[in-house]
């Protein structure tokens, strides 16, 4: 029994220690798949649509019937008194005798059923609740294309920290050995120390950027991790590269795709805005109108000179009542009036939005084209100058080690090839960035 107990915990241990080095791995899809369900704003997303429901139904309830209770006991620790004329009880004209009512305690149960039959604001307010979840789920929508373009620009800047950290560790090597050649060389007198003092200079600068791109490696990857609600330092690993990515991001049939306004969710919220203030003016319309409930009861009491109410023997005496109550607005010195009109003005007012925003969405949609066909641009104007770059430098490092350039000459061409080699990460990311803000203007990853 012993053995087997700890085999169990040792299992146990094992178990918790797995399930806490566990290493996720994901490519974009599946980065944003586990960030739709796991991340913080996508689960108070889901939330706020069940609370609309629940608020749905709270309207609706409001004009159903109403059934509550009341129970209520009182002790008149001192009777109040009452002087009725004595001759009532035989006693002489022109005098006086004092009374007491009742019993000092009184114990009273009812239950009460109300029943809306007419209110014109309950009437618009069940119409509303239809704009309202519709407005629920449109913020849900926006919510996830938000979550969307945040985990890919943040899996777009994990893979730009890790190419830089790959490449300027190359760069390093290279300057590094450059920097060691070149010392031998002035060592043995076949060279000078600016040259020395020139390579130096750009390893030095290269060292810099590598240590900052080691630490942007994990803040980014710190910043994914949030994106897809998970463990600020859990570890995870992108399963695609970045060329890969751009690669399968160039979509120039995207561009000829056609804008249904509709699918927008800007314009749907937008819409959602015309549809509350169109709910409103009708509200407002509404308390001119009269409103009618109506209601039954039905009680017992007892009195009684002590606490006994609950004794077998105990009296009680039962009564009901059932009424209509009927409010008829009259007269409010114009307020309703006045408040009628505001309403129709914000609902004018929500019609303009709404036509300034279909065009802003259409404006909006033409920069987001131009812009990704800037970057698709960018990225093979990018990918020509890496290669010439990368063809410049390594004739410059032949000719420095022939003697034929000078160190100068090297770095001006190291510098460039850094410069192009950022350059074209930087493009690669802007594709992958460029066309997510296309698509979601487009919606066409909802």
């Amino acid at each position: 029994m012993r053995n087997q107990l700890v085999l169990l915990l040792t299992l146990l241990s094992f178990s918790l220690s797995y399930s806490q080095e566990q290493t996720y791995s994901f490519t974009l899809e599946e980065a944003i798949q586990f960030a739709l369900e796991n991340n913080y704003a996508a689960i108070n997303a889901d939330r706020d649509i069940i609370d609309a429901q629940k608020q749905k139904w709270e309207t609706i309830a409001d004009g159903l019937p109403q059934i509550s209770g009341a129970l209520s006991y009182q002790n008149q620790l001192k009777q109040p008194v009452s002087v009725i004329p004595a001759e009532i009880f035989g006693g002489e004209p022109g005098t006086f005798a004092e009374v007491v009512f009742g019993q000092p305690q009184t114990a009273t149960a009812t239950a009460t059923l109300k029943q809306q039959i007419f209110d014109g604001s309950y009437i618009v307010g069940v119409q509303a609740t239809k704009a309202f979840l519709s407005y629920s789920n449109n913020n849900k929508e926006k919510t996830t294309l938000e979550i969307r373009k945040q985990v890919v620009e943040a899996y777009g800047n994990v893979l730009l920290a890790e190419e830089s950290v790959e490449i300027l560790e190359k760069n390093k090597s290279t300057l590094e050995k450059n920097v060691f050649e070149t010392s031998k060389l002035y060592e043995n007198g076949l060279g000078d120390q600016e040259s020395v003092d020139q390579l130096q200079i750009t390893l030095s600068s290269i060292e810099n950027q590598l240590q900052n791109a080691l630490r942007l490696k994990e803040i980014t990857l710190q910043m994914l991790n949030i994106s897809m609600g998970l463990d600020l330092s859990a570890p995870t690993q992108l399963k695609e590269n970045l060329e890969d990515l751009t690669v399968s991001k160039i979509d120039l049939g995207l561009l000829n795709y056609d804008l249904n306004i509709n699918d927008n969710v800007d314009f749907k919220i937008a819409e959602n805005l015309n549809q509350q203030r169109y709910y409103e003016w009708k509200l407002a319309k509404s308390r001119a109108l009269p409103t009618l409930n109506a209601f039954v009861n039905y009680g017992s009491s007892s009195f009684s000179d002590s606490f006994d109410f609950f004794s077998g023997d105990q009296q009680w005496f039962d009564s009901s009542i059932m009424g209509f109550d009927l409010n008829i607005p009259i007269f409010s010195s114009l307020r309703r009036n006045a408040s009628t009109q505001r309403a129709k003005i914000a609902l004018e007012k929500a019609k303009t939005q709404l036509t300034e925003a279909e065009q802003q969405i259409r404006l909006q949609l033409e920069n987001a084209k131009n812009n990704y066909t800037l970057a698709i641009a960018n990225y093979e104007t990018a990918k020509q100058n890496l290669t010439l770059s990368e063809r410049i430098e390594n004739k410059n490092q032949i000719k420095y080690k022939e003697g034929f350039a000078t160190s100068f000459e090297l770095r001006q061409a190291q510098i460039q090839l850094y410069t192009t080699q950022q350059e074209f990460l930087q493009s690669m990311v802007e594709v992958i960035n460029k066309k997510t803000e296309l698509e979601i203007i487009l919606n066409t990853k909802a």
